[in-house]
Parts: C-alpha cells; sequence; structure tokens
C-alpha cells in the first residue's frame, strides 16, 4: 500500500507536515519505537510511529532521522500526546532527509494504526498470491484463456504493477507485457544473469542497466529435455531462460518472493513445450547428418533434404541453398563436482548454437522453429536453408556486422553473398555468452559457404569443422571463422607453436621497432603499407604522404637492419607472416 492511502484514511487521524512529493513510497509493514537507534529493528518500508520519548532536546532530531532514512523506511509518524506540537527541529530533519512526516492526533491509538497498515499490507500479499493461483488455473486449461508467457506477464504488470521479460541466455526477448526492452539492455542483464549463475550466487540476482534496478530469476527447464539432476552448473547455464522484472526484490517480504517463483514455473511449461517442438527438427538434421557422415549417395541425402526442407522453410519448397554451422563447448577442469571431461558438452552445444543462429531482433518462442541442430560427440552441428535468415542478413550486415567480421574475410566479397558470415554471427551475444564461460569455458564456431546441393554437403560440413578448428587456436572465450578464412596461408598461421611464432617475428622485426624507438622513423608503418601496396613505390609514397625518394630511404634503411632484400617474393612473404603473427 501506498503512503498517500493512509493519510486519506480518516479513521487513522493523520496530518501530513512534510514530505507531500513522497506519498507514492509503498508501506510494506509498520514498527512503533522511542529508541534513539531503532536499525537493528528495521528492514526498509516501514511506518514507524513514535511518542518522541527518545527527544531530550534539538540536537536528538537530525541522528534520529538520518538513521530511519538511512534504513529506508516509508515515513514517520509521531504522537502529539507526550510533546503536544512536534518539534520544529525534527521537521527540519524530515524535509533534509525526504523523509515524510505525520502526526498523530492525540485521540487515535498507536495500535489503531497498526492493525489497519497490517490488515492492508497481509489483504495485498493475499491477492497477489489469490490472482496468481487463479491465472495458473486458467492458464492450465484449454481455451482463450491461456496464451504463453505472456499471460503470466500481463498478471505481473496489470495485477502487480510490475513490468517484465523472459530472456533467453543471450538477452533475446523471449516474451514480454509492454514495450519490448531494448537489445543492448538485454544482452547486459543475460550476462549478468550468467556471471552470477556461474559464482553460485543465489537467485534473484540484481542488476543496474541503464540507471534502472531489475531483479533476475532462472527459468529453470525441468521439462522433457532438461538435464537429469545436473552435477554442474555448466550442464545448463548456457541453455535456461531467465525472467528479469524491473524492480529490486532484495527488500521483498518472502510471499512476494515465493510467487515470482511460482511465475517462473509457469514459464518452465512454455519451455517445455518449445523444447518439445524442436525434437522433430532435430531429428531431420541427425538423420541429414548421419548419411553425410556414412558417405551416403546424393540421390539419397537429397531425399531426406526433400523431407526436411517443407518442415523449415513451410510454403517455400526445397530450399534453394544450405549452409553447415559447427560449435563446440569446451570446459577446463575446475574443483566443481564434476571434472571437465564429464560434462556433457554436446547437448550444450545443440542447445546453444539454437539461438545462437535466431536473429537478435526477432522475439518469441517459436521464432527459432527453422533451424534445425543435431549433436555428435562433443560438437553441434546446424544445417541452415539460407531463405530462412537471408531477410535479417542486410540489417545485421550493414554497419556493426562489417565492424565485427574477422580480419580475414573481405568487407566486399562478403557483402554480396548470401547466408551468415563468422564474427558478425556473434557479435550480438559475445558479451553475455562470456560471462556464463567465466574463466574455464570456451566456445567456438565455424560456418561453411553455401552449397546448391545434396552433393556440396560433406564438402561443407569439413569446411564449417576446419574453420571451428582455426577459432580454436585464437585467443578468446568466444570465436568464430568462416569458409573465407580457409583459402589464404592465414590458415597456417593459428597452428605454429608459439614459441616458434615469437623467434620468427623478433628477428625480423625487432630491428625494426628498436630503431623506431630510438628515431622515431615509422620503419614497421612503411613496411606494412609496403607490402599492402604490393610494392609499388608510387601507391606507397601517396598513402603516406611522402616523396618516392623517402621511401627508397626508409626502404633501404629496412633492408640493411634486416639483411633482407624487399624486391623478393621470399623475404616479402617473410615479413608479411611476421607482420600478421606479431
Amino acid at each position: 500500500m501506498r503512503l498517500r492511502a493512509l493519510l486519506e484514511t480518516d479513521a487513522l487521524g493523520l496530518r501530513l507536515l512534510g514530505g507531500e512529493d513522497e506519498l507514492d513510497r509503498t508501506v510494506r509493514g509498520v514498527m512503533t519505537t522511542d529508541l534513539r537507534d531503532p536499525s537493528r529493528y528495521l528492514a526498509g518500508g516501514e511506518l514507524v510511529l513514535t511518542g518522541l520519548a527518545w527527544h531530550r532536546d534539538a540536537a536528538d532530531s537530525e541522528p534520529f532521522v538520518r538513521i530511519l532514512a538511512g534504513a529506508g523506511v516509508a515515513g514517520l509518524a509521531a504522537g502529539e500526546a507526550e510533546l503536544g506540537d512536534i518539534p520544529a527541529d525534527l521537521v527540519e530533519a524530515c524535509l533534509h532527509h525526504r523523509l515524510p512526516l505525520f502526526v498523530v492526533h492525540e485521540t487515535v491509538a498507536f495500535a489503531t494504526i497498526t492493525e489497519y497498515v497490517v490488515r492492508q499490507v497481509s489483504g495485498e500479499r493475499a491477492g497477489d498470491l489469490a490472482a496468481v493461483v487463479d491465472r495458473h488455473r486458467r492458464l492450465m486449461t484449454s481455451g482463450p484463456a491461456g496464451g504463453g508467457p505472456e499471460v503470466v506477464l500481463d498478471l505481473l504488470t496489470s495485477d502487480l504493477d510490475l513490468r517484465a521479460w523472459v530472456l533467453s541466455p543471450t538477452g533475446r526477448q523471449i516474451a514480454g507485457a509492454g514495450a519490448p526492452l531494448p537489445g543492448p539492455v538485454g544482452a547486459a542483464l543475460a550476462g549478468h544473469h550468467l556471471a552470477a549463475t556461474r559464482t553460485g550466487r543465489r537467485a534473484p540476482h540484481r542488476a543496474a542497466v541503464a540507471g534502472t534496478t531489475y531483479s533476475l530469476f532462472p527459468i529453470r527447464n525441468t521439462g522433457r529435455g532438461a538435464v537429469p539432476a545436473a552435477r554442474d552448473v555448466r550442464e545448463s547455464v548456457l541453455s535456461d531462460w531467465l525472467l528479469a522484472v524491473e524492480a529490486d526484490a532484495s527488500d521483498w517480504p518472502a510471499p512476494r518472493l515465493d510467487l515470482l517463483q511460482g511465475v517462473t514455473q509457469l514459464i518452465a511449461v512454455e519451455r517445455d513445450r518449445r523444447d518439445a517442438a524442436r525434437t522433430v527438427r532435430r531429428r531431420l538434421a541427425q538423420e541429414v547428418l548421419e548419411l553425410v557422415q556414412a558417405g551416403a549417395a546424393p540421390a539419397e541425402i537429397a531425399a531426406r533434404l526433400r523431407v526436411a526442407a517443407p518442415v523449415l522453410l513451410p510454403g517455400l519448397g526445397m530450399a534453394p541453398q544450405w549452409q553447415v554451422v559447427v560449435a563446440r563447448v569446451d570446459w577446463s577442469a575446475s574443483g566443481q563436482a564434476a571434472a571437465a571431461g564429464e560434462i556433457a558438452s554436446g547437448p550444450v552445444a545443440q542447445a546453444l548454437l539454437e539461438e545462437i543462429l535466431v536473429d537478435p531482433a526477432v522475439s518469441g518462442p517459436d521464432s527459432a522453429d527453422r533451424i534445425a541442430v543435431a549433436h555428435t560427440g562433443e560438437e553441434a552441428i546446424a544445417l541452415l536453408p539460407l531463405p530462412s535468415i537471408a531477410t535479417a542478413l542486410p540489417e545485421s550486415e550493414s554497419e556493426d556486422g562489417a565492424a565485427a567480421r574477422s580480419d580475414g574475410e573481405d568487407a566486399d566479397a562478403l557483402a554480396g553473398e548470401p547466408g551468415l558470415h563468422a564474427d558478425a554471427l556473434l557479435a550480438s551475444v559475445r558479451e553475455p555468452l562470456s560471462a556464463g564461460l567465466a574463466d574455464d569455458g570456451r566456445l567456438t564456431l565455424g560456418v561453411s559457404a553455401a552449397v546448391h546441393s545434396a552433393e556440396g554437403l560433406r564438402g561443407a560440413l569439413e569446411e564449417a569443422r576446419h574453420a571451428r578448428r582455426v577459432a580454436a587456436a585464437r585467443p578468446g572465450r568466444v570465436c568464430a571463422a568462416g569458409h573465407h578464412e580457409l583459402a589464404s596461408h592465414v590458415l597456417l598461421l593459428p597452428f605454429v607453436p608459439d614459441d616458434v611464432r615469437r623467434a620468427f617475428t623478433a628477428r625480423l622485426l625487432d630491428p625494426l621497432r628498436d630503431y623506431d624507438r630510438r628515431h622515431r622513423a615509422e620503419l614497421i608503418e612503411t613496411l606494412e603499407a609496403f607490402l599492402d601496396c604490393d610494392g609499388s613505390w608510387t601507391r606507397c609514397a601517396a598513402r603516406l604522404h611522402l616523396h618516392v625518394n623517402t621511401l627508397r630511404y626508409r626502404v633501404g634503411r629496412i633492408e640493411q637492419l634486416t639483411g633482407r632484400d624487399l624486391s623478393r617474393l621470399e623475404d616479402k612473404l617473410d615479413f608479411f607472416l611476421a607482420l600478421r603473427m606479431s
């Protein structure tokens, strides 16, 4: 209940002395005290009743009010019976700390106010619970009352004045009531939730994003697709949904917290329904994968694709192109309940890949209904019909997508190609997933080129697997590589031992770095530009805004310091590789 409601109840005999702008504060309880320091008995949200027996002189008011304000009480009501008029120093202290101050008429007993507040607060809590139970009953029955997570979230908004959203582990909105949650906010909340879950903190988790406080409740997957009695939080942390509530639940009473836990259980029913619907798509992907890996005839694979295409692309017939994505989640050993080798990483990668491949701008639990992902061993393998993602590509590949591409991809070449591109695929989900992987997990992902027929699927699978191995050789918790990087000598670099790479780059580049440090000569910058211009003196001089003679002097100095000849192809290639490995 609100303070305003108490003021408007004539039977309580309350009169406001200050704090008119704070009357929308919520009252969660009531406490009567005449202690100078009642902080040990305050939990926040109380209406404090006092007879002012603690007040001896003007200096007593400031510390008393400061203690109440620091404890987060809703307001202070002082009785007139002890001192008659309320001391001016108490009024001033309450104004200073923005604490609403009421006067209780001498004819009104504190017990009357206490009984009224307790009855109202208890009634509101009982009403909340009754509303949830009633909506639960209607939600579980067939007919217009059922409607998925939105029905429960509408209840929270209309009956409890709480805004809430159901989010995936990457922060994508599954459901919400009212205005959608901005994408960056959802990703940040998911990151907070995953990080808190990995550290073992008890839910709900408190998170402040963009000046707003949220409470995050896990939605445990307890249905047929759940991991039974997970031995290790890492088996489920990257697949569980969460409920984000725009409120600070840290001071909520137990009944309100139990109520929200009940809401998460209702939403878990929707999660179970969604997972059951994915079973058909997973089976189709598994059948195609087994045929491809067994070396089945292209005609047999094509026949299975003809069965899969109408399921994944309803109304569009056979998909003109297919793409393969391979993902793997690896865990290092830790002191947790299960050793890293005992964690079933295949199902974890499968659920995660199903989420990653959904356009982050698309909401709803059914937005992944065109994605088929199988798992074999520790890998998850997705079979993607390109029309299911082509409409999302231009936006993601406009500005942010171009910036997120890996260095090995050529922007002009990628812009005209259909389908997914490796690093852009992870651009919007890298931050939350890194929080969930913490310091002992890695996600690596490889993307194949598009293929037009069943004959090309085996090659696409191997291409995606090879790209994933390239990604695994890179530093970072979340890494991806695409097929474009497999056609370059750069492919070899991640597999060169670290000590060999360091020795090679030091031998070629350290003399130039030392010279630059002493003379500010910019020889490294000159070398990079010269190679990038394919040894063209004119184009390189124009790029560096130098006279050609100055450029020739710098190149001569590079050759003198390193003993190499930049007119020879072998030396050019060595310099190029050294710069890439550095």
